[in-house]
């Protein structure tokens, strides 16, 4: 069976993929990557096909923008005439050369818009795969968003009219008209509520994420939850020599990260060194490019580029980020404190749930200085009813295999090509 990978976004929207694809690939299946340029390594390195999407500096564009990180900026610059949408055809026709019917399987990302409209116009097998529940317009469990908070008293038809009205106001006019010029294009009707409904598979769609972490009577009938799915590092990668170092000379410290997208982290590093002076403890200041960080860091405190959070975080006392559903996953299976900083798409949402998990505590963007990180830091440190909660969310992924399951639903879709006019 031919498997195409389509994700998209950042390392953290990439790297499940590159999960999923190895452990197909390891049952015999062959895999080609379609996304951005920046991956095409990662494709090479277990020796698959490679599919660049975009030209060589779109994704340095994107991530180097910084709207993408404003709670309602970031999904207009997203969905602009220079966001996704300019992918759709280049996307689509990487999909249509290589579909073979009755062997080919696609697997997209939520916002692989292409792979929906390969769907319907192809007839291609997809399983539309969800990294986190904030995907779903939930009536009976709604998402946490960062320009909106549901309330629990308001009604289930006041809910439904929210929903209704992102997508008809808010989104679909910036969507809708590059998706149904190419639907036209290709002969397809136009399509509304694109990103609360029609971006989901009709026929599979796969959570990357636990029941326990999200689930709700109300999502679509074909939605899949299997479990998080890792890949941070090679199978023999170990630590960079300096963070190994690091780690061993002393007690274990506090990470520091704010995504492997966040090219204007500075402010939020430098209040991460004052706060970790203040309290006299060590830190680890995970971020690209040496010039986002204060340049005369203490000794207690560490920059590095990257380091595998499957390797640094086990060691780690506690864990400050932006909220990303990558990053919380692997601190929550680490079994460490976390202190989210969200800033837009489902980090306000990841954030909620790991309160009410009990694992962590919230700082919003606007409040994260030097007195604030260092209390809220000082209270989960210390706090052993947050420890008890890290270790029994901990303990919820032992004997898990959230790849078997996940290789399973996408080889069942082998064979169920649709008919096409």
């Amino acid at each position: 069976m031919h498997v195409l990978l389509n994700p998209v976004g950042s390392h953290g929207d990439v790297h499940p993929f590159i999960g999923l694809g190895r452990a197909l690939a390891a049952r015999g299946h062959q895999i080609t990557l379609i996304t951005a340029a920046p991956f095409r390594g990662l494709a090479e390195a277990n020796g698959w096909a490679f599919a660049q999407v975009g030209t060589d500096d779109f994704f340095e564009t994107m991530i180097g923008n910084p709207d993408l990180w404003h709670p309602r900026k970031s999904i207009s610059l997203l969905f602009s005439d220079s966001g996704i949408p300019q992918t759709l055809r280049e996307s689509f026709a990487h999909i249509q050369s290589r579909y073979v019917r009755g062997d080919t399987v696609l697997v997209a990302g939520s916002l692989g818009m292409a792979a929906r409209i390969a769907y319907d116009a192809l007839g291609i097998p997809l399983a539309t795969v969800h990294l986190q529940p904030s995907l779903f317009a939930s009536v009976e469990a709604p998402p946490v968003f960062a320009t909106v908070r549901f309330r629990g008293w308001w009604p289930s038809w006041f809910r439904r009219f929210l929903y209704w009205f992102g997508d008809r106001a808010l989104v679909d006019p910036k969507l809708g008209p590059h998706v149904n010029a190419f639907r036209q294009e290709l002969g397809l009707a136009p399509v509304r509520r694109i990103l609360g409904r029609w971006l989901h598979s009709p026929q599979r769609v796969i959570g990357f994420f636990p029941d326990w972490y999200g689930s709700a009577g109300d999502w679509p009938p074909q939605v899949r939850t299997t479990g998080f799915v890792f890949y941070d590092r090679e199978e023999n990668q170990e630590l960079p020599p300096n963070v190994r170092s690091f780690l061993d000379a002393g007690t274990p410290p506090v990470v520091f990260t704010f995504g492997s997208a966040m090219r204007f982290a500075g402010p939020y590093f430098a209040v991460a060194v004052e706060a970790c002076r203040r309290l006299g403890i060590r830190g680890l200041l995970l971020g690209k490019g040496r010039d986002v960080v204060p340049p005369d860091l203490p000794a207690s405190v560490l920059h590095a580029e990257y380091a595998p959070f499957s390797l640094v975080l086990p060691r780690a006392a506690a864990v400050v980020h932006h909220g990303g559903i990558g990053t919380s996953a692997q601190a929550m299976q680490a079994g460490i404190r976390q202190l989210i900083v969200p800033f837009a798409f489902d980090q306000p949402d990841n954030a909620d749930r790991l309160a009410r998990l009990g694992v962590a505590r919230v700082v919003y963007p606007r409040a994260f200085n030097t007195t604030n990180v260092a209390t809220e830091l000082k209270t989960l440190l210390t706090a052993p009813e947050v420890d008890r909660a890290c270790q029994v969310v901990a303990a919820r992924f032992a004997g898990t295999d959230p790849l078997e399951e996940t290789c399973r639903l996408v080889e069942e879709l082998r064979g169920t090509d649709r008919p096409v006019a």
